[in-house]
């Protein structure tokens, strides 16, 4: 029986690489603070476009989680512009030498 990988997040398990992963996790985080801050500000995707200077469509893509179509730095401006506060954390992986002991047994399985 083969062992069952475990993964910090979704994007671990489905980008090919940890950069690709860490992109994906920032730019999910971004995009969930933005759709709830349409929700809540009582603004409609026009008038949020408007502020953001997008389109409507465009907006409705955010309002979807339609993710592989805004750039990083797209989602922090309009954080910004929502009155929001992006920020990144920088922090070390829990244990990175496990994870490379796990990784090396799986690849020479």
């Amino acid at each position: 029986m083969k062992k069952q990988r475990r993964f910090a997040s979704v994007w671990d398990a489905i980008e090919d690489t940890p950069q690709q992963a860490a992109s994906m996790r920032a730019r999910s985080e971004l995009m969930t603070a933005l759709q709830g801050w349409v929700k809540t500000s009582g603004n409609t995707q026009a008038r949020a476009a408007k502020l953001f200077g997008i389109t409507q469509p465009r907006m409705s893509d955010l309002v979807r989680g339609k993710i592989s179509l805004f750039s990083l730095e797209a989602l922090i401006d309009m954080a910004t512009v929502a009155g929001l506060e992006p920020h990144v954390t920088i922090k070390k992986p829990k244990s990175p030498r496990k994870r490379r002991d796990e990784e090396l047994a799986t690849t020479s399985a």
